[in-house]
C-alpha cells in the first residue's frame, strides 16, 4: 500500500470513529432523562403495543378493591396512593417500560409523575380501563 492510500484509510478510520462517536453523544444527549415527564398514549395505541412488545409491566393504580372488580389481564395492581412505596419492589427495572392506568386517567397521570420522579424513565401513562379495547379479567 502506498503512502497515499495509507494515510486515506487511517483519516477514514478516523472519521467512521468521530462519527460513531458523535452519534453516542447525541443518543446520551437526546433520551430519555429521569425525572422527566412520562408519555401519553391512548388505550387503542396501548393495546395495539401490547400485542407484540414485551417485557413490559403494566400498573393498575386504581385500589385492590377496584382492582379486584376487572382489570387488564396481565396487570399487576399498585394503588396510587402507595406507589411510592411498593414500586422499588415491585418495578426493579427502572428503564423498563411502564404502562400506568386507572378507572379515567387522573390517577394514572399523578402516578406517572411520581414513577418519573423515583427515576424510572420509560413510564407511559394510557388513561382510564373505561376506553380500554379489550378483555378484562376479575380477582
Amino acid at each position: 500500500m502506498d503512502h497515499a492510500r495509507k494515510v486515506r484509510w487511517i483519516v477514514g478510520s478516523c472519521m467512521a470513529l468521530v462519527g460513531i462517536f458523535s452519534a453516542f453523544i447525541l443518543y446520551r444527549t437526546l433520551r430519555p432523562e429521569r425525572g422527566l415527564p412520562y408519555e401519553q398514549i391512548t388505550m387503542e395505541q396501548a393495546a395495539e403495543y401490547m400485542e407484540y412488545e414485551q417485557g413490559y409491566a403494566l400498573v393498575d393504580v386504581r385500589t385492590q378493591e377496584e382492582y379486584d372488580t376487572g382489570h387488564i389481564p396481565g396487570a399487576i395492581c399498585i394503588p396510587n396512593e402507595e406507589i411510592e412505596q411498593k414500586a422499588p419492589e415491585l418495578l426493579t427495572d427502572q428503564e423498563q417500560m411502564i404502562y400506568v392506568y386507572c378507572r379515567t386517567g387522573k390517577r394514572s397521570k399523578e402516578a406517572a409523575r411520581k414513577l418519573c420522579r423515583m427515576g424510572y424513565i420509560n413510564v407511559t401513562e394510557i388513561g382510564g380501563i373505561v376506553d380500554w379495547p379489550g378483555e378484562t379479567e376479575k380477582n
